[in-house]
């Protein structure tokens, strides 16, 4: 009676996990997404954008797209006016179009991505490097998204020596960003069911190299289940706290303290990514990658 107890709590447990995963995955998959794909040409930002077209069809083109109402339209029609705005070599009205889409509160990798290749063009270097970690954010696995990322961060002022880092410190770093919050949850639930399931061999099988299997299989998944979990964890911690921003001015004078008068430390230009500390009285602490910290006005920067 115990055994037939013990699997169908278990059994029970496997199902409502394996159920969990499944709807998170869902839910990642409807989050609201305005945008599907990116611009049929040109969205690298090292030079390989494709040609403008001639004077003639580019005239047409920004007739069509001013005829589009940010305030008004809707976001399909926002999206595939931005898309043309893009590849006809207009950037300044892309990233109009691109931005009204984010300002209803719509959001998804490509958008971002698109909206950074824009500003990019247009020469906003720190509007491009924000929306690029962005985009990075919902899609830490996309290579086109941080080569871009690293050819925006080359065109900043500020050259700045990281910190050196313990090897395996940065292997496990570069290992948890290869995927999302959401990625690493479903990962991890499906290693517990593993884990209830192999205990359930352990527990109930009379053969004793099936039990060994069991035992040693169970260990196995759950040590992987915390390493997952931690980085879902990790991940997440990330995407709520939000510790990390970008300058955007052009020079922005760091100082010794919260205070206009206070002793100016050094200067950040626009594109550098500072993590935030504290915050006081419209100021925030910041740390850059040698760390080296100070006080700045938070109105001066953006967060990720």
């Amino acid at each position: 009676m115990n055994t037939k107890r013990y699997i169908a709590i278990i059994t029970a447990a496997a199902l409502s996990l394996l159920t969990s995963a499944t709807v998170a995955a869902q839910q990642e998959a409807a989050a609201p997404q305005a945008a599907t794909e990116q611009p049929s040409q040109g969205a690298a930002t090292d030079g390989t954008a494709a040609e403008a077209p001639a004077a003639a069809a580019a005239d047409t083109v920004q007739t069509q797209t001013a005829a589009i109402d940010p305030a008004t339209a809707t976001a399909d029609a926002l999206w595939q006016a931005a898309n043309t705005a893009y590849s006809a070599g207009d950037y300044a009205r892309a990233t109009e179009l691109y931005t009204a889409i984010v300002d209803k509160g719509l959001y998804s990798a490509p958008l971002y991505y698109n909206l950074a290749n824009a500003l990019f063009k247009s020469g906003e270097t720190g509007g491009a490097i924000l929306y690029y970690n962005r985009a990075l954010r919902l899609a830490p696995g996309d290579e086109d998204i941080r080569h871009n990322l690293e050819y925006a961060e080359r065109s900043t002022k500020d050259k700045i020596e990281e910190i050196p880092e313990f090897f395996l410190v940065s292997w496990v770093k570069k290992l948890r960003s290869a995927m999302s919050c959401t990625a690493w949850t479903v990962i991890s639930l499906v290693l517990l069911a593993t884990t209830l399931a192999l205990c359930l061999v352990y527990l109930l099988s009379q053969r004793i190299p099936m039990r060994k299997t069991g035992f040693y299989g169970m260990t196995v998944t759950l040590l992987l289940f915390i390493a997952t979990t931690l980085f879902a964890w990790s991940e997440r911690n990330m995407l709520v706290k939000r510790n990390e921003a970008v300058v955007m001015s052009s020079a922005l004078s760091v100082k010794s303290s919260p205070d206009k008068s206070a002793t100016d430390l050094f200067v950040l230009h626009e594109g550098t990514v500072v993590t935030i500390g504290n915050t006081v009285d419209g100021w925030a602490e910041v740390r850059i990658a040698d760390g080296n910290k100070g006080w700045v006005e938070i109105d001066r920067i953006e967060r990720i």
